[in-house]
């Protein structure tokens, strides 16, 4: 794989239509890279500066996120799953591979159906299929109206205990200023709407046994958010699908450990192309 900086080859574009800042980075095989909550696409910048020189690279924003702008009204994952299909249409994007961490993989399953045979392979990591609890939704929405209130600092310090693995915590704390400032980019009225688009979001386990394409799970052994057993028990039900491990790694594995992460899409890759 012939490895360039990012700098060189990533550019901005705003589909019209979606209204999602989305980098696109690199040529060959279209892969969309869906963020984690409450980050943004900075957080691919590890597989933006490596994995550009062997692929492509679609990597959005979703509203309220980063350069995307906020949405006007509250948004359902079905809404953001509309917005990324009007971003590959506007950027010629046929067929696709889709990796989403932790909420984009709760989106990547909302692409299942709308991109069908485009859908080529999917990378799920630190994810799960099923809804949230009563009570975790309840306190989805309570977090929701702090940050309306208080600003995007309360999900930050809701969610950076659990983002990053106790070795990471320990060992690089820079990484750890990093992720707030990621986090600390976003508006409050995009957080808030992702909070409330996650707490209603549909049981997408249903979907898992439909899935024709290959897929590879990942997750970091030291995530606390979904850990290993529950991101395997996902895997089971996908058929074919493929489970790995991330030693050293907590919610965040594309970011904590990121030549792993990108191992791993490079073997989708493998897998997906030559079918």
């Amino acid at each position: 794989m012939i490895v360039r900086p990012a700098d060189e080859l990533e550019r901005g574009v705003r589909a019209r239509s979606a209204r999602l800042y989305t980098r696109d980075a690199g040529s060959g095989q279209a892969v969309l890279l869906l963020h984690a909550f409450p980050l943004n696409s900075r957080m691919w910048e590890p597989q933006l500066a490596v994995l550009a020189g062997g692929c492509r690279l679609i990597v959005p924003d979703m509203p309220g996120f980063g350069l995307s702008p906020a949405p006007a009204t509250t948004p359902s994952l079905d809404d953001w799953a509309r917005a990324v299909v009007a971003v590959l249409a506007a950027l010629d994007v046929d067929r696709v591979i889709v990796a989403g961490l932790s909420m984009g993989g709760y989106l990547a399953f909302r692409l299942i159906e709308p991109l069908g045979p485009r859908l080529i392979g999917m990378l799920l990591a630190d994810t799960r299929a099923t809804p949230d609890t009563e009570d975790a939704a309840v306190r989805r929405h309570e977090l929701a109206a702090e940050v309306e209130m208080s600003g995007v600092e309360a999900a930050a310090a809701e969610f950076l205990p659990k983002l990053l693995g106790r070795t990471t915590q320990r060992t690089r704390p820079e990484l750890l200023d990093r992720v707030r400032a990621i986090i600390l980019e976003n508006t409050p009225a995009g957080v808030a709407g992702a909070l409330r688009a996650m707490a209603a979001r549909p049981d997408s386990t249903p979907l898992l046994a439909r899935i024709r394409c290959p897929v590879l799970c990942l997750a970091g052994d030291e995530d606390v958010v979904t850990p290993p057993d529950v991101v395997g028990a996902m895997a089971e039900q996908i058929p074919g699908a493929r489970m790995r491990t991330v030693p050293l790694a907590g919610h965040l594995t594309s970011v904590e450990v990121p030549e792993a992460f990108n191992d791993a899409v490079g073997e989708l890759l493998d897998r997906s192309v030559r079918r």
